[in-house]
């Protein structure tokens, strides 16, 4: 009588039309429960008036329960019918999905249920004690508008990337959250299962917003809209509900995604400029830090990573009198800002949270223990990969908007499995596996032509920082993937990756299917970009330009004329070459691939002739292992440069007809990218010891057991094949 569950299934209409199984089954519980009510959004076509003879399509808002068995009525019931004046869905689901809803609770509380959520019977008799804080002035001035409450994630003992973030939800929704509360006062509304205010929030908006692009992460800006109208939100530990969370790393990295996009639409948001204006000084500082200053951080940390090294990369390649001077070389400061700064990037300074709230409810030792252990399951690696997930994705709304659906299923089911080598690529190529390899060509840079700063403290200490940094962006998804060191695995990935990357893309074709669709969709925010985007990314891109620009003048051939402009005009006339070519290469093959195929092949082979004697004449015997090295390192860069100017200047670049000659390009780079991420891997997979250390390292030992039972299986059946076979 007191407590009324009502379920918002905004599909319910659509699926019990087209007689889905998904209905059966809403109205199988609605049997079983008959107290339960269903809302959702029915979509129904009336005729028009006289003017307008076709039919239009009318939106209602619908609550239905089962029906009595003994009437002759339909099974499920319509208590009550609403007409909207419009399509209710306008963002990504969720927040209309909640709002349409709320007119058909009852009461003056109203609590918002997760799909992974969980509860407790002994939880549940707390209810009314919470209920009691609406009666409550927690500041002596104003009641509560939302109640917050505690949280327990039960999903750690899946895999240590589900540990890890048990660790770092749990530190959040405890001791984070409550120092929010009191004294900050800085809590809002974190799509958890807090209790609201029913009449409060439904005569000011609702409980979450849900416009497509700003509103992408949506629960919080009930937190904002409570706060700007006078709310008050409260932080309650004496009760607790319990929460699943995700267990494998890509659906981890899709939720930080949201979240870091989400952070940087809250940037560009008017709610965050209001609140801004309204707050004093010292609750706007926590303010900033509370949503979107934890994510700028994280941008700005990168940011002076890419910096530092472009800076040493400088000197270095600048020659022996810069960077042989002794005010640049016995800099003690800088080596000690060096050595704090390593154990900071190395992931460290993350876990401290999680220390913290381990030592309060669990004691020290217990939080020591915590700590090795999670240093064994590799959670510097993890930590540093989200690092540079939200620096990506929250780094890429600044500067382009969130003007394209960068919503992302979160996936919450109960997922540990393999994922293949090509879904990997297409997920983390843009946002970690470039900017791993460009690191690691820094560094390698660094490692040819330091010869001063070897002897410093702080030349080991930005070595080991920057390579672990550039080792865990290249290969983490492939170390925190089951069974990603078994051949058979790997055999199917690659077979996969090559049919997905030759596969050219056309209409309907997902990007899951070709690599040219996924090319296309890696490309959409620049379209919806402004002028001053586009323009930061070419100055950006500029920096690729700085190792042709260096290294061309440490060549053996260029070093009788070191000084000489002549020389670095001579390298863009290579490049320029390399481009005509690509293009009369592309423009025949379009002309003749309707009419012959072995004529393309004679073509290129002709080319081929015709280059490789006279690269092999001209320029091999003045150049040694290093110089080709050099060379490569030189120019690999300054192509990837060229290519991001011109996706940047897409529209300029089709009128002038080079867009097949950069999508070709694009492939190559890509097929390069990914011969180089599955060569070590593939080499690992041969020793079957990496994959049994893997498993039992990073995933709990009913999985592992079962993953050792599941590999024995398949090479007993493997055998019986070939034993039939052979027969």
């Amino acid at each position: 009588m007191k407590f009324t569950c009502v379920v918002s299934c905004q599909q319910y209409g659509i699926d019990k039309r087209s007689g889905s199984p998904l209905a059966q089954d809403i109205l199988r519980l609605m049997k079983r429960y008959p107290s339960l009510r269903i809302a959702y959004i029915d979509e129904v076509e009336e005729s028009g008036n006289d003017r307008q003879k076709k039919n239009i399509k009318v939106y209602y808002s619908c609550l239905v329960k089962v029906s009595d068995p003994h009437r002759a009525l339909p099974l499920d019931q319509v208590i009550y019918r609403i007409k909207l004046p419009g399509p209710a869905i306008l963002g990504v689901g969720k927040p209309e999905n909640q709002n349409h809803a709320i007119i058909f609770t009852r009461g003056e509380g109203l609590q918002t249920v997760d799909m992974d959520q969980d509860n407790y019977m002994e939880e549940a008799l707390k209810m009314r004690n919470l209920l009691q804080e609406f009666l409550k002035k927690h500041d002596g001035v104003q009641f509560p508008s939302i109640l917050g409450l505690r949280e327990h994630v039960f999903t750690g003992s899946v895999s240590s990337l589900a540990h890890f973030m048990v660790n770092r939800e749990t530190s959040f929704a405890t001791i984070g959250q409550r120092f929010l509360a009191n004294p900050l006062k800085v809590r809002f509304h974190y799509g958890h299962s807090d209790v609201f205010d029913r009449l409060f929030h439904l005569t000011r908006g609702g409980v979450s917003k849900a416009s497509k692009v700003v509103n992408l992460s949506e629960d919080i800006f009930a937190g904002f809209n409570a706060t700007l109208r006078e709310g008050n939100v409260t932080h309650h530990e004496y009760i607790q509900v319990g929460k699943a969370r995700d267990a494998g790393l890509n659906q981890i990295s899709m939720f930080e995604a949201k979240i870091a996009s989400g952070n940087g639409e809250q940037a560009l948001s008017r709610d965050v400029y209001r609140l801004g204006h309204h707050f004093d000084f010292f609750r706007m500082l926590s303010f900033y830090f509370s949503t979107v200053g934890y994510h700028f951080s994280a941008l700005i940390t990168v940011i002076t990573v890419y910096a530092f090294l472009y800076g040493r990369l400088y000197l270095v390649l600048n020659g022996e009198g810069l960077s042989a001077r002794k005010a640049i070389q016995d800099n003690k400061p800088l080596q000690v800002a060096l050595a704090s700064q390593s154990l900071v990037q190395i992931g460290f300074l993350m876990v401290l949270p999680m220390f913290m709230e381990i030592s309060l409810e669990r004691g020290y030792r217990a939080a020591v223990s915590e700590f090795i252990l999670m240093q064994f399951q590799l959670a510097p690696m993890f930590f540093m990969f989200s690092l540079g997930t939200m620096s990506h994705y929250f780094g890429r709304t600044l500067l382009h908007g969130g003007a394209i659906p960068i919503y992302r299923s979160t996936g919450r089911g109960f997922v540990v499995f393999h994922v293949n080598f090509a879904e990997n690529y297409r997920f983390y190529s843009r946002s970690h596996f470039v900017k791993g390899i460009e690191l690691s060509i820094v560094l390698v840079v660094y490692e040819i032509f330091g010869h001063n700063y070897r002897s410093d403290v702080g030349y080991v200490l930005i070595n080991i920082s920057m390579w672990f940094m550039a080792g865990t962006w290249l290969f983490a998804p492939f170390l925190f993937n089951p069974s990603s060191f078994e051949w058979l695995k790997i055999v199917d990935g690659w077979n996969d990756w090559n049919i997905w990357i030759r596969n050219d893309g056309g209409i309907g074709i997902p990007p899951e299917k070709s690599w040219e669709s996924w090319w296309e969709q890696e490309q959409q925010h620049l379209r919806y970009s402004g002028l001053w985007g586009i323009v930061v990314e070419i100055l950006l891109s500029l920096r690729f330009f700085i190792y042709q620009y260096g290294l061309i003048y440490h060549l053996n051939i260029t070093k009788r004329e070191s000084n000489s402009f002549l020389i670095y005009g001579i390298s863009w006339l290579v490049i320029f070459a390399i481009v005509f070519v690509m293009k009369i290469v592309s423009a025949w093959r379009r002309k003749l691939s309707a009419k012959s195929q072995s004529l393309i092949r004679i073509i290129n082979g002709l080319i081929f002739l015709t280059f490789v004697p006279i690269v092999t004449l001209i320029a091999l015997p003045h150049m040694s292992v290093q110089d080709i090295v050099i060379f490569v390192l030189a120019f690999v860069p300054t192509g990837w440069g060229m290519l991001q100017i011109a996706q940047a200047l897409k529209p300029l670049v089709q009128v002038v007809g080079l867009w097949e000659s950069v999508k070709t390009l694009a492939r190559n780079y890509d097929m390069v990218m990914g011969l180089l991420l599955f060569t070590p891997v593939a080499f690992l997979s041969l020793f079957p010891f990496i994959s049994d250390f893997q498993t039992r390292t990073l995933f709990n030992k009913w999985f592992s057991g079962d993953l050792q039972i599941l590999s024995t299986l398949r090479g007993r059946r493997n055998a019986r094949y070939s034993y039939n076979k052979r027969e």
